[in-house]
């Protein structure tokens, strides 16, 4: 007994299994588009060079907004991050809690980035004491790829370091709740190091690309679609 004919595959099932293809092929086309308008904003918001806002907690901030901040440093509990890449030389990054008024979470400064070595070849870390305004842009902590293990190794003394830490993670380390962005500090500001600050990731050309390939996938497959329907109804 032949069995082909029962087990025989609808016909209009390639063509619909193929324009959802079509959908999604044009779906991931659309969010590269806004990703890219995403990043262009982000660029723009970097490349703006308007004055710097004066800032209080609670006040809702913008990627890449300059602001300027008032309060006191605490020198005493600052953490290097490590792994991190500048010039092609590794080294770390210096993030100092700056207190506000009393009760308010800490708004963690970036310094700018400082070459690797032995602890006790480290730059002087010292802070001033006193309020002090620190002038900068709107930042967050280094984000990894992929993190295994504790950000802090446990029982290090101050300044501890730590690979990729969450703010979350600082915060439990510093005992106080953080402010849910960091302060990228100025290049002309004092007490800083080497401060290189661009827009994280790659720019909204490479978005904009990708877009166009799905797009292109999409509309080499809708054709095919069409002729093989053109074809089979006309045979």
């Amino acid at each position: 007994m032949n069995t082909k004919a029962g087990n025989k595959l609808p016909a209009w099932l390639p063509f619909v299994v193929g324009f959802l293809f079509v959908a999604l092929f044009a779906s991931l086309g659309a969010w590269q588009i806004s990703r890219g308008l995403e990043k262009r904003a982000d660029q723009q918001m970097f490349e703006d060079e308007t004055g710097f806002s004066a800032w209080h907690d609670g006040m809702p901030v913008r990627p890449y907004q300059r602001l300027r901040v008032t309060g006191r440093y605490d020198g005493d509990h600052q953490v290097l991050l490590e792994n991190m890449i500048v010039n092609g030389r590794y080294g770390y990054y210096v993030i100092t809690p700056l207190f506000g008024m009393d009760g308010e979470p800490v708004l963690l400064i970036n310094r700018g980035w400082i070459p690797k070595g032995a602890i006790e070849d480290l730059p002087d870390l010292e802070v001033p004491a006193g309020s002090i305004t620190v002038r900068g842009r709107v930042g967050h902590l280094p984000r990894a790829g992929m993190k295994m293990g504790d950000a802090f190794v446990a029982g290090q003394a101050w300044p501890k370091m730590a690979v990729y830490p969450s703010a979350d993670e600082v915060s439990a380390e510093l005992g106080r709740d953080v402010q849910p962005f960091v302060l990228l500090m100025d290049r002309d500001e004092e007490y800083g190091f080497v401060r290189t600050w661009a827009p994280t990731g790659f720019g909204p050309g490479k978005h904009f690309g990708y877009a166009l390939q799905w797009f292109a996938m999409g509309l080499v497959l809708s054709v095919l679609l069409i002729w093989n329907y053109r074809k089979k109804r006309f045979n």
